[in-house]
């Protein structure tokens, strides 16, 4: 007996069985089979993107020159493989021309772009800061975008890149734009701009004054009359109060006080004042300097000597010490009296006081007895 053939493991393919009328025969079609789905290529790399634009530069090169041909396939072969990526001494060549080319493209544009500007007459300080501010981040843009083209990088792979990097720059660099956005406000307003006094507090709480000399991305830089300068992030005088001295004017009101004697000649006192603030030069002739009677005080009669100047950042003590240099020898010439400092004490006498200045006459008198 012979043993059963085994089923073959693979089926046949299903047939298709139409009878046909005429001849009443049967034919079969066998199923065609379905197509094979291709994958999608996966979008390349940066890395990847970056190496094809330095090899597209190599073969423009090749074509144009032999020798630099030669020269650029053996720093190409000079180089190590990471997955599917080549990376070579050409290649990191290539990038660090990009960067720098870039670095200087920007920097050149920006100078030329700021001298042009300083030689618009028209614009005022805050205007031609404020056009510098936003020529300088559009040139920064533009040459960014050019070496990311000439390096090939297609901005697709950087998706995920950036949007990692949005979310860093929500949380991480979020005061540092803030700070960019108020910089770029105070100079459309023109509420704060460079050459302009304000007054300033230290940490201490102690108020002192100085010129702004220059408004910069993050900070304001302000410079004291003793050559202390304050950096102070510009979002803080957006949201803080801000004493400006010379916002619509740079006419500025200081005062001077004295006080004399309430035996002197008042209204030659008050002349002399006059007299000396009018002998400051820096102080203004219009308006004229005034003198205001301030008060009647416990020693002196007080007033207060009223000056304009309009030069602030020159500073107001030397003002303020020059008048009463030359009121001090005023007042020498012509008798006035500045008074120190009095006091009138009024005992009441008693009996207990009676033996309180027995008692100390008895003292000063043993005291004495020794010594003579």
């Amino acid at each position: 007996m012979t043993a059963p053939t085994a089923a073959p493991a693979t089926e046949p393919a299903a047939e298709l069985t139409e009878a046909t009328p005429d001849s009443g025969t049967e034919t079969t079609a066998a199923e065609p089979a379905a197509a094979p789905v291709e994958a999608s290529p996966e979008p390349a790399s940066a890395a990847e993107e970056a190496v094809s634009g330095a090899d597209a530069i190599a073969d423009s090169v090749s074509d144009s020159s032999a020798t630099l041909g030669g020269m650029i396939e053996q720093l190409d072969a000079w180089g190590f493989t990471v997955a599917d990526t080549r990376f070579s001494v050409w290649t990191l060549l290539v990038v660090i021309l990009v960067v720098v080319g870039v670095f200087l493209f920007a920097r050149i544009s920006t100078r030329l772009a700021k001298s042009g500007l300083k030689r618009a007459t028209r614009l005022d300080v805050s205007q031609r800061l404020l056009a510098e501010k936003i020529l300088t981040v559009a040139l920064w843009a533009v040459a960014i975008l050019i070496g990311i083209d000439i390096l090939g990088i297609d901005l697709t792979a950087l998706a995920v890149f950036s949007g990692a990097f949005g979310l860093a720059i929500g949380f991480g660099l979020q005061k540092t734009f803030g700070n960019l956005i108020a910089g770029i406000i105070l100079l459309m307003d023109k509420s704060i701009k460079p050459g302009d006094v304000i007054a300033i507090a230290d940490q201490a709480g102690n108020e002192t004054f100085g010129q702004i000399r220059k408004i910069g991305i993050r900070a304001v830089s302000i410079t004291t009359r003793d050559e202390r300068e304050y950096l102070i992030p510009n979002e803080n005088l957006m949201v803080n109060q801000v004493e400006n001295w010379s916002y619509s004017s740079r006419k500025v009101r200081m005062q001077v006080h004295v006080g004399i004697g309430y035996g002197c000649d008042q209204k030659l006192a008050q002349t002399l004042m006059l007299e000396a603030a009018a002998s400051c030069k820096r102080v203004l002739e219009t308006p004229k300097p005034t003198v205001w009677m301030a008060e009647y005080g416990d020693n002196s009669v007080n007033y207060t000597i009223h000056c304009w100047i309009e030069d602030p950042e020159m500073g107001v003590g030397n003002v303020r010490s020059e008048v009463l240099n030359r009121l001090w020898d005023l007042f020498q010439e012509n008798g006035i009296e500045i008074p120190y400092p009095q006091r009138d004490l009024n005992l009441r006498d008693n009996a207990q006081f009676q033996q309180l200045v027995a008692a100390i006459s008895q003292r000063v008198e043993a005291k004495r007895e020794p010594g003579e």
